[in-house]
């Protein structure tokens, strides 16, 4: 019995040990404040991002987006779009048409149009929308 004990005490003697050296480590919080992130990713270059906008314009061509003639423009990977539009989802589909195309960031500034708000909220108000049919369901 004796021989338990004092394996016992060697081994909550360890434990406390290593309790103490893992409290007596620097916690992340007070290491010293990193430089603010910079926007767009690193390694960035203007071919690439040049590269990266005329992939960007050819998905918005070969969309029904097209038709807004959105301006866009890429600098360290962030994808800014900016126009107007008739139709509310059209901004979505930019942004997701950018992000798709390998955009790091989109920042989509397109302005929908007052008539478009409009169309939508009565949409809502009414309910109409496009019927939702599941599946095996006949049509």
């Amino acid at each position: 019995m004796i021989n338990l004990t004092a394996h016992m005490h060697r081994l909550l003697g360890c434990l406390a040990l290593l309790a103490i050296a893992g409290f007596s480590q620097v916690s992340p919080a007070a290491k010293p404040a990193s430089p603010p992130a910079k926007k767009g990713a690193p390694g960035h270059s203007a071919s690439s991002d040049a590269e990266l906008e005329k992939k960007i314009r050819e998905r918005f061509a070969r969309s029904k987006i097209a038709t807004n003639h959105f301006q866009i423009s890429v600098q360290g990977g962030v994808a800014t779009i900016t126009g107007r539009t008739e139709v509310l989802q059209h901004k979505g589909t930019a942004t997701r048409l950018a992000k798709t195309a390998g955009a790091t960031q989109v920042v989509n500034q397109v302005e929908v149009s007052d008539a478009a708000k409009e169309q939508a909220s009565k949409n809502l108000a009414s309910g109409t929308r496009r019927a939702q049919v599941k599946r095996g369901e006949t049509r």
